[in-house]
């Protein structure tokens, strides 16, 4: 079994003196694990950061086997934003989130893109953490748990629209909602479209409606958290006082 794909690098741990198993995040074959040689050199860690770009080229005797990688880097990866610890945050967590959420080997094309998305916007600190929750809201769709937010669930409006239902993801008016207001979550209107602007607490409201469908559809079923670096990035926005 062989094929060569673009790549992220989701994650890495050393493996034996010299090695590393390092998840990968491919265009067309999904999430991926594989044995990379010297993956522990002073040489390749810097190509094996989390959300760093890659070409693998993977092979396997068998489907269903650990294979093993070679990994060639595109561009300059996470080095890039070595000055901008928060974005940095913002990386890992991506990363993170994506591995914990995706099944392995089953391709997510729309996963991949949406954190190429991101990465492409992790320098421009007005408006990433956006990106950020609409990637988690990307990821979600792709896994088939896509929120709808076209619609009132109660009225069928399609104005006004500022809570979620929390058990079912479907968009609620103002007026609708008014009387479960304490038990609805806040829908911002980033979210609803682009030019729908950022105000003060647009973010963390939307990292609060995209956490809560990850961990209640995605995490929880399997009892596994949220990943810890997602929590550490709701820290950092704090710490810079960007939430």
């Amino acid at each position: 079994m062989e094929w060569e794909d673009d790549a992220y690098v989701l994650s890495a741990r050393a493996f034996g003196e010299t090695g590393a198993i390092v998840e990968l995040l491919t265009a067309s074959q999904g999430r991926y694990a594989a044995h990379v040689s010297g993956g522990a050199s002073r040489r390749m860690k810097p190509f094996l950061q989390a959300g760093a770009r890659v070409i693998a080229r993977y092979r396997a005797r068998v489907e269903g086997q650990l294979g093993a990688a070679t990994l060639e880097p595109v561009g300059e990866g996470p080095s890039a934003l070595f000055d901008d610890p928060v974005a940095l945050a913002g990386l890992a967590a991506a990363a993170a989130v994506a591995n914990g959420a995706l099944p392995e080997r089953e391709p997510h094309p729309g996963a991949f893109h949406a954190l190429e998305s991101l990465i492409s916007v992790l320098s421009i600190e007005e408006i990433w953490p956006a990106v950020y929750v609409r990637f988690e809201a990307g990821l979600l769709q792709d896994l088939g748990f896509g929120l709808d937010l076209s619609r009132c669930a109660s009225t069928g409006a399609v104005d006004n629209l500022i809570y979620v239902s929390p058990r079912t993801g479907r968009a609620v008016s103002a007026e609708a909602g008014e009387p479960f207001r304490d038990k609805l979550l806040k829908l911002p209107p980033f979210m609803l479209s682009a030019q729908g602007g950022l105000s003060e607490g647009d973010v963390r409201n939307g990292l609060d409606l995209t956490g809560h469908f990850l961990e209640q559809f995605v995490f929880h079923p399997f009892n596994k958290p949220l990943p810890p670096a997602r929590v550490w990035l709701i820290d950092r926005l704090m710490e810079a006082g960007r939430l």
